[in-house]
């Protein structure tokens, strides 16, 4: 388990990075984005990686981990807007949306390391692809729900499903990273 979280450690801060150098780029613009839309933009991610494991081509110059790591920090922004709703403005500051980040990161890192507990680590048996389509599988959940207007009978509701997207993104990150 050590190995495991020394790699999620290192994946997670990859997106991090990414993530405040985009908030000092454009700052918390995402803060308009209701949760609607930013499911479409998971799904956007997510269906084009699908679109990359299939075709084995790309005619943009960007693989697959940017997709990945964007599955990251859409799902963590997600999270964000599930707690706080969304704004007409970008009413919160850079250092307020990293603070933000690091809660639900954290959150969702401490689910997978409870899952991985009770799951044995059956995630590194599985391919790449497979974490493409549970995400997909997931976003289409979280769609139904949505449509429901967030209410569900039995099921999770949609921080759960982007607590998933996010740890199955990040176990499609540490493959990459560190291979089977």
């Amino acid at each position: 388990m050590t190995n495991t979280i020394q790699q999620f450690e290192t994946v997670i801060n990859q997106c991090r990075e990414l993530f405040e150098k985009k908030l000092k780029d454009y700052g918390p613009s995402w803060r308009i984005m209701r949760p609607e839309s930013i499911t479409d933009q998971i799904f956007i991610k997510a269906n084009r990686i699908r679109s990359l494991e299939i075709k084995k081509i790309s005619k943009v110059d960007e693989g697959i981990k940017p997709e990945f790591i964007a599955t990251v920090n859409y799902g963590v922004i997600g999270l964000i807007q599930l707690e706080l709703g969304f704004a007409e403005t970008t009413d919160i500051s850079i250092e307020k949306a990293l603070e933000l980040y690091d809660k639900h990161i954290n959150e969702t890192k401490e689910l997978m390391y409870k899952k991985n507990h009770d799951y044995d680590e059956a995630w590194r048996s599985m391919r790449i692809s497979s974490y493409t389509d549970l995400i997909l599988m997931k976003i289409y959940r979280t769609k139904q729900i949505e449509s429901h207007g967030g209410k569900t009978l039995v099921s999770e509701g949609v921080d759960a499903n982007y607590m998933d997207m996010i740890n199955y993104a990040l176990f499609g990150l540490i493959k990459l990273e560190y291979g089977d």
